[in-house]
């Protein structure tokens, strides 16, 4: 079950919109109800309060105002898989070229040599 702290993406109208993290969860006056806080992840934050049935926060489709929305958990990555995955999509590099000049970025103190070529 999804439930507070966790990172959940957010559909409207089938298309992934935004990221938000759970912020509470608390029973609704309706039975089988609950009033579910996200803090929506963006910028600038925003948090908003929804109304939803159990399921609805575990990933059963639902509308607002005729619109389809769907909440979905995302697993967390551990440093290790995340890793793992950009050495498989990243592209490769090409050698750096050698015998480059360096360039420092601190400026010349004074009475410190200048370099001229």
């Amino acid at each position: 079950m999804t439930t507070i702290g966790d990172v959940v993406l957010i559909y409207f109208k089938d298309e992934p919109t935004f990221f938000a993290r759970i912020e509470s969860i608390e029973a609704d006056i309706k039975k089988d109800w609950f009033i579910v806080e996200f803090l929506i992840l963006a910028i600038p934050l925003r948090a908003v309060i929804w109304i939803l049935r159990e399921e609805y926060i575990n990933g059963v489709p639902f509308t607002m105002e005729g619109n389809p929305v769907r909440i979905e958990a995302v697993n967390p990555l551990t440093a290790e898989s995340d890793s793992e995955d950009r050495k498989k999509t990243a592209p490769q590099k090409e050698p750096a070229h050698q015998g480059g000049k360096v360039i420092p970025f601190a400026k010349p103190k004074k009475g410190d040599r200048k370099v001229t070529e």
